[in-house]
């Protein structure tokens, strides 16, 4: 892993060219020794790495065997690298325009204020081995998420917070970074919640890579995972409610001194009853001092009204609804005769869900496999995912595809939040998204077609129409978010190739 220093001297020399004029020689001189102090610890950081080639001993505590523990630590030595390419276009999500509304519990303070806003990470006053896990991420500044929710984050006293931000924006540094800022080493210090077995793995990576010159312990807390009996003692506890609950009852995490409890996708946790209950169940155990933050890139309104119930006194940062749909994807629609036609239209689509990498959203698990089943048998290479696999087959999937060994990946919603991979560039809604009243769900439309173009990338997402009702189902979804789907041939290739090979151009 390295760092082009050269690259960060010719990004901010027009800078310091344009200040020259007006600001002044000495904010000059001033600016040009903040980045040569900066590129030395970047360097520093890059010697390092070359003396650093496997993951800290202590870097990883798993809660489960042997072979568990394995498992995960191969997947973050692995995923190095992925999360190295993401690193490189970080930049790219920098300059996303769009209206953060900045709510603060404190009627007093000034939203605008620049106590309230950070540019540089160096602003924060974080510890030095953090900056330094920042720097070997390739993280030059904050995204515009950040600037605005990290200095909230990182307040004291703690406060608690609200925070929506579009899909690939950099959420989930935002929060490992205040996890890892307020860890005590000598204690269970932080509790992080996610509402899948995939999303939880996730964020072990990134805390662990952007904790790597600390001396943080994170245990993964999933079912399938655990050793009976065996005391929790690392500082960041990171898995689902219920296996996390489980620990909590049975007296092997120690609650007392939690001073952070984070969930992530939020909206999702809350809103279904048995999650939602769980974490009222987890918050209910945790000192009332606890710092809770809520994260999602959805927040229905009636689930934000819970959301403040959950986290009182809350900071709070929302989007607009126009500026929840993603503009980095290009929405398209095909419309089929009837389920069989869907089928055909999807196998004649496969050469195009090979340029990178491509998720295809289905109902059912069933469903999931049988598309699979018949696509494979007639010679194309897919994988289906879904809860009903176990843990083992669920992590391995997940690793091929990460990799790249897998290129399309058929799936329930289970993954369709918060997962990153980077060459996703197209995603497929075999079955419009429906929530549990059978009712459009625009949402999880939104979380489903997030998982291409991100970070700034562009991404093509196609969704499946083939009677009076799902073109409905669609257009409720269309309405809702203001974007439209543009009709797209299901029986002229060449022209579906010109019009999707444009798209991942622009």
């Amino acid at each position: 892993m390295s760092t082009n220093c050269s690259e960060i001297m010719a990004e901010n020399s027009e800078i310091i060219k344009n200040e020259a004029g007006t600001v002044g020689l000495e904010k000059t001189v001033e600016k040009l020794d903040h980045l040569k102090a900066q590129n030395q610890k970047i360097n520093e950081t890059n010697n390092d790495l070359k003396n650093d080639d496997k993951v800290p001993s202590n870097a990883f505590i798993s809660v489960g065997n042997a072979a568990d523990a394995g498992s995960v630590g191969y997947e973050i030595k692995n995923d190095r690298e992925l999360l190295q390419k993401k690193a490189d276009s970080y930049d790219n999500l920098i300059d996303n325009d769009v209206d953060i509304t900045v709510k603060l519990t404190d009627i007093q303070a000034d939203c605008n204020s620049p106590l309230y806003s950070a540019k540089r990470f160096e602003d924060l006053a974080l510890h030095e081995d953090l900056l330094k896990g920042i720097y070997a991420l390739k993280f030059q500044r904050p995204s515009r998420i950040q600037e605005k929710a990290l200095p909230l984050l990182l307040s004291n006293p703690p406060r608690n917070m609200i925070g929506q931000s579009q899909s690939g924006t950099g959420k989930t540094a935002a929060f490992s970074l205040t996890v890892l800022s307020r860890v005590d080493y000598s204690k269970n210090a932080a509790i992080c919640l996610f509402p899948s077995r995939e999303l939880a793995r996730q964020t072990v990576n990134v805390i662990t890579e952007m904790g790597r010159f600390t001396p943080v312990k994170i245990a993964f807390a999933v079912k399938d995972s655990l050793v009976k009996k065996e005391r929790i003692t690392a500082h960041v506890v990171v898995g689902t409610p219920g296996t996390v609950l489980d620990l909590i009852t049975k007296r092997l995490i120690d609650t007392g001194d939690i001073k952070i409890f984070v969930l992530d996708e939020a909206d999702n946790m809350l809103d279904q009853q048995s999650l939602g209950a769980q974490s009222m169940r987890i918050k209910s155990r945790l000192p009332k001092t606890t710092q809770i933050v809520l994260f999602s890139a959805t927040f229905p309104d009636d689930v934000i009204e819970f959301s403040s119930r959950f986290a009182p006194n809350a900071n709070e940062i929302r989007l607009k609804i126009e500026e929840l749909s993603l503009d980095g994807i290009k929405q398209f629609y095909m419309d089929c005769r009837d389920e069989q036609h869907k089928y055909d239209v999807l196998v004649e689509l496969y050469t195009f869900l090979t340029i990178g990498q491509s998720i295809i959203f289905v109902r059912q698990r069933n469903q999931a496999d049988m598309i699979a089943k018949k696509m494979t048998e007639s010679g194309h290479a897919v994988v289906s995912l879904h809860g009903a696999l176990d843990g083992s087959q669920r992590d391995s999937i997940m690793d091929d595809f990460r990799s790249g060994k897998s290129k399309v990946l058929i799936t329930t919603n289970v993954i369709a939040r918060g997962i990153d991979v980077s060459q996703v560039n197209m995603v497929v809604n075999y079955d419009i998204p429906l929530d549990h009243m059978n009712k459009p769900d625009p949402q999880t439309y939104l979380h489903r077609i997030g998982r291409t173009g991100r970070f700034g990338r562009t991404g093509v997402s196609i969704n499946f129409v083939h009677d009076k009702r799902s073109f409905e189902e669609m257009n409720v979804i269309q309405q809702y978010f203001g974007k439209p789907m543009i009709k797209v041939p299901t029986d002229d290739l060449e022209k579906l190739e010109k019009i999707i090979k444009e798209a991942l151009k622009t």
